[in-house]
């Protein structure tokens, strides 16, 4: 009686695709790219950002991150902005406080680097239902900025969003763009 030879690369390759054949008929795994996806029902296609409310003693505030907040649903690309309390649904707020406090120093002991503090209140509501789709009325934003110093010049913290305009539009852009995130991304 003959044996049959067994081919030891059969044998190797053969449990291998099935466990490749079996892994592609699962459904995926359900992860996405940040920023990419949305929990907000999909008939929601305009958004009104009126104006933010403002508290804090800072001027003009609400009107720079009102703007950031807009261009920021707007980059997402799937929603059309209205500049005021109308559309499928509205982002509402108010911005409780800003604090800017020294956290870093220059050999001469100035100033370089603030901890800029924001408190806000946020609500997006769908206009159509009056749900409220998302809320935080204690969202806080911190984050350490440098200051770009002139020589010999010390900036008290009061002073640092009134001489550095540049320092506040990026600051705006980064608190924007968490509270979009997190709308979208229901945080």
């Amino acid at each position: 009686m003959m044996r049959e030879r067994r081919d030891p690369a059969r044998a190797t390759v053969m449990p291998a695709l099935v466990v490749v054949a079996t892994l592609a008929c699962l459904p995926g795994c359900g992860y996405a790219l940040a920023g990419q996806g949305s929990f907000l029902p999909v008939d929601i296609t305009s958004v009104g950002v009126p104006i933010l409310g403002n508290r804090s003693t800072f001027f003009d505030v609400e009107q720079v991150l009102t703007e950031k907040l807009r261009t920021e649903l707007i980059g997402r690309g799937r929603y059309r902005v209205i500049p005021d309390a109308a559309g499928d649904a509205v982002l509402a707020g108010e911005i409780s406080s800003i604090s800017v406090q020294p956290v870093g120093f220059t050999d001469e002991q100035l100033a370089s680097r603030y901890l800029f503090s924001l408190s806000m209140q946020v609500t997006f509501t769908d206009t159509r239902t009056g749900r409220v789709l998302w809320s935080n009325s204690s969202l806080i934003f911190r984050e350490e900025y440098e200051l770009a110093t002139r020589s010999n010049v010390a900036v008290e913290g009061s002073g640092f969003l009134d001489q550095e305009r540049t320092a506040f539009d990026r600051i705006s852009t980064d608190v924007a763009r968490t509270v979009i995130t997190a709308i979208l991304e229901a945080f």
